[in-house]
């Protein structure tokens, strides 16, 4: 969501740091000095963790769409004989959201039910061969892409010894997603609200990924694009939280602000 990306199992230094020493992973979190633990690079300079853990979002942060939802709507529909226009459709869209679901989860399972009733609000089409057309699209990768520089910072973030996790309220597709682009095995753990039963901004999808990968929430950040969803969830249990797109654009900041260069060295 696969060509398959070695990753040397001592974290090797070739791709962006070395880790000047390895210690181990207790039961539950990291120890408190972890973040202080000095990281060595390639050009001599020493670097330190802010952060322990770092939590995406998936749709909308780490998964990219190469043009509006609308518009595919648009473009797959001409065959069924749509004739919405796509700023139409992004209304409906928009409305199909924002409209109350009558159960705990609108994910659950493929997370269909949901999505047919999107598909159809946004567009007014009920037909079912559409909606199955619709539906395959956006379960390929193709569909998809990584935001410029993603992979790189992830691994050298990986390779720096921060634990790393997808939080996303998503359906059954996503790992197959991820796998398509090349990533779902850089991330320790991936949290999917279908699967644990809790969609964000409920704090106990973070709780959830805070125990799969064995890091504090003062020790963690999430990054992701939905201020309710992402930064009240996130905030509710004492993880900070960057908004993509307004608090860091692009994911060599992530890196960036959470490897820092060691002024005490």
């Amino acid at each position: 969501m696969e060509a398959c990306w070695t990753r040397s199992s001592n974290f090797s230094l070739l791709r962006f740091l070395t880790i000047s020493s390895k210690r181990p992973l207790s039961a539950r979190c990291l120890s408190s000095s972890s973040m202080s633990m000095p990281i060595h690079t390639e050009s001599g300079k020493t670097m330190k963790k802010m952060y322990d853990g770092l939590l995406l979002d998936a749709g909308g942060t780490l998964l990219q769409l190469p043009k509006p939802v609308e518009e595919t709507y648009a473009e797959i529909g001409g065959k069924y004989g749509l004739n919405a226009i796509a700023s139409d459709i992004k209304q409906g869209f928009r409305r199909a959201f924002s409209a109350p679901w009558p159960e705990k989860l609108r994910y659950q399972g493929d997370g269909k039910p949901f999505w047919k009733f999107v598909v159809s609000e946004a567009t007014g089409c009920a037909d079912n061969d559409y909606f199955e057309e619709v539906y395959e699209y956006f379960a390929n990768g193709h569909a998809w892409h990584l935001p410029d520089g993603a992979y790189e910072a992830i691994l050298s973030l990986r390779d720096a010894g921060v634990k790393l996790a997808v939080v996303s309220n998503f359906d059954t597709r996503l790992r197959k997603l991820l796998k398509d682009l090349n990533v779902l095995d850089l991330f320790d753990a991936v949290v999917i609200s279908s699967e644990v039963g809790f969609e964000k901004p409920d704090s106990e999808i973070f709780k959830v990924a805070l125990d799969q990968i064995g890091v504090e929430a003062e020790k963690a950040v999430h990054v992701g694009d939905d201020e309710k969803a992402d930064k009240v969830g996130a905030n509710s249990i004492g993880i900070d939280c960057w908004l993509w797109g307004k608090d860091v654009k692009t994911f060599s900041e992530i890196r960036d602000r959470i490897l820092i260069q060691d002024s005490t060295s």
